[in-house]
């Protein structure tokens, strides 16, 4: 059973390719052997689906992440009103 955490923010993860999904299954292996829980946050779409093909999605811990939908705007952008509107 895991007495840890560890975090792994792929935000800034440019290219995806199987070489990314080793590294990322053999931190995974090497958290498990140190006790420790990896759960990966901001993964980019591609190594999403790189790990579903490799069988590894459901091992590895993904984060959910949000998208926003088609017409959606993303958060912290404010709708315009009138000015004769009250304050939400």
């Amino acid at each position: 059973m895991p007495t840890g955490t560890l975090f792994l923010d792929l935000a800034s993860l440019r290219d995806a390719d199987v070489a990314t999904v080793d590294v990322v299954a053999r931190l995974e292996l090497a958290a498990r052997r140190l006790g420790l829980e990896l759960r990966l946050r901001r993964v980019p779409s591609e190594l999403r689906e790189l790990l579903d093909l490799a069988g590894l999605a459901d091992v590895l811990r993904v984060e959910a992440s949000r998208e926003p939908e088609e017409r959606e705007q993303p958060l912290g952008v404010e709708e315009e009103r009138e000015l004769g509107d009250p304050a939400a």
